[in-house]
């Protein structure tokens, strides 16, 4: 299990991490989502013990990662698929893995199976390794220790559509098993069809975290009209508060149906009334962090 306990970093006066807090349960896939700059790097060293906080804390199984013995063993970590030594082969990357971490070199073949490098792909150097094969050397190397958590920094960058397929049935797999996966992606489809929860994050602050389908179906409703003004005094009376988006829809927390019928009774002319859910986790993405600072914000 991971529990981040309102983290906080700052760099001089800058907040990069403020306050944030969530935990990922094992038996569950965790996407960890917010634009360029919003603080997810800087978290993620910061529970791998790489970036100390300035406040708050993080645990892996109850334990902070640099009091972990052996922390290869419980947690795996993919951070920078290209963090490894180019002259050497695939190969002796995870043999020397292996034996950093006690272990008999011998799972090595077996490993660089499963993450679908051949043993040609396993002699070559990594100079020579495209970004998919940097990513999946990065997957065993944070598999080898055979740890109870993964946390993993864009994993598909630079993987074919194959190569994201199967990544997805190894997380879900791993998580089925009762691992914990801490996920960030820029593919909101694939965390949407991968994850069991959500935590969304921009300025460096949590914006919204729950289970999957309870966040993505309690979104409210979508609506568009001819009139705004007329729409807004509408729903001051209803008593409802209303988020209008970047193309002039408004998100109201009411269920279509409520929105509607008032809108007919009033002769307010709807253009869009539909579930906000429907659009799925992209639209609640870009409708959460439509006031994301621009990228380098944060790091």
């Amino acid at each position: 299990m991971i529990a981040v306990e309102n983290l906080t970093k700052t760099y001089g006066p800058q907040r990069a991490v403020d306050d944030v807090s969530f935990t990922c349960a094992p038996g569950t896939v965790t996407g960890f989502l917010g634009p360029n700059g919003a603080g997810k790097s800087t978290t993620l060293r910061m529970i791998c013990g790489l970036t100390p906080p300035t406040s708050g804390r993080a645990t892996v199984s109850g334990v902070p990662y640099r009091r972990l013995g052996n922390p290869g063993r419980h947690i795996g970590v993919l951070l920078d698929a290209s963090a490894q030594h180019a002259g050497r082969t695939g190969r002796e990357v995870l043999a020397l893995a292996a034996i950093t971490l006690g272990l008999d070199t011998a799972r090595v073949p077996g490993l660089l199976a499963r993450v679908g490098l051949d043993d040609r792909a396993a002699k070559r150097r990594v100079r020579a390794y495209s970004l998919g094969m940097r990513q999946r050397l990065g997957l065993a190397y944070a598999m080898i220790g055979d740890p109870a958590v993964l946390v993993l920094d864009e994993p598909a960058n630079g993987l074919d559509p194959e190569g994201i397929h199967w990544m997805r049935g190894l997380l879900r797999g791993f998580a089925d098993r009762g691992g914990t996966v801490l996920l960030s992606s820029h593919l909101l489809r694939e965390v949407e069809v991968v994850a069991d929860r959500l935590v969304v994050i921009g300025n460096g602050r949590i914006l919204t975290q729950g289970d999957k389908e309870e966040l993505l179906g309690a979104a409210g409703t979508m609506v568009r009209t001819t009139d705004p003004t007329a729409l807004e005094d509408l729903l001051q009376r209803m008593g409802l508060t209303g988020t209008r988006s970047a193309d002039g829809s408004v998100l109201v927390p009411s269920d279509p149906q409520t929105i509607g019928q008032a809108a007919a009774a009033a002769g307010v002319v709807l253009l869009e009334l539909r579930p906000a859910g429907a659009g799925g986790l992209e639209e609640m993405f870009l409708r959460l962090t439509a006031g994301a600072e621009p990228e380098g914000a944060n790091r």
